[in-house]
């Protein structure tokens, strides 16, 4: 092969997505650059994981809403506000666990001056895997909490159902225990004050079950 050519293919072979020897920095800085899905066109910027160093216990949500996107933090929303609470109720120091998203863009539809929420579709969610996997890699939590079905299915597989085990601390081969509960946007979207207070209250149970990783 003539010299050009192959230095062309040299220089046009994919970098990778994940650093070497990769840290909770690296990978934040990495992420910001990436484009392995369309997400990043109509995203105002990556929104990474964020919290302790060594936690026990790791959050998993579905992807950023409109105020993380804005803000480049996750769960600083209405719906991270009412984790805060519901933590608090557990017993559970938020800044000693780690909170992040299946997806790290915020995919979103126009609906007059506002942006709603779209849910991301499964090729969006296999794209950003890598760096969930590294995540979790780096981290190494006792417990992994995936709030909703998206992170759910992500990862354990798309036939899991949420309401069929919700609150079951399982054995995995991501941490020692991963267990499913709503997301807190859910109880956000309740119909009436009754049915909120309602789901609010199941939601700390199921978070109280994780005072023992705290």
């Amino acid at each position: 092969m003539h010299l050009k050519a192959m230095a062309k293919r040299v220089v046009d072979k994919p970098r990778p997505l994940i650093p070497m020897n990769p840290t909770l920095e690296s990978l934040r800085q990495a992420a910001k650059n990436c484009k392995a899905c369309d997400l990043w066109r109509t995203g105002t910027q990556t929104v990474f994981g964020a919290g302790a160093a060594h936690p026990k216990i790791m959050f998993v949500g579905e992807q950023p809403g409109n105020q993380e996107d804005l803000e480049g933090k996750p769960f600083v929303g209405p719906a991270g506000k009412l984790l805060d609470s519901a933590l608090e109720e557990a017993g559970i120091d938020r800044s000693k666990t780690y909170v992040t998203n299946a997806v790290k863009h915020f995919k979103w539809e126009p609906r007059g001056k506002r942006r709603i929420h779209k849910k991301p579709n499964a090729a969006e969610i296999a794209a950003c895997r890598p760096w969930l996997d590294a995540e979790i890699s780096v981290l190494k939590p006792q417990v992994i909490v995936c709030l909703g079905a998206t992170a759910a299915q992500a990862l354990l597989g798309r036939d899991f159902r949420v309401t069929q085990h919700r609150g079951e601390l399982l054995k995995s081969s991501l941490a020692p225990f991963i267990m499913a509960t709503v997301h807190p946007s859910s109880i956000l979207r309740a119909p009436d004050d009754e049915t909120r207070h309602a789901e609010m209250q199941r939601f700390i149970q199921d978070l109280k079950q994780l005072a023992r990783f705290a």
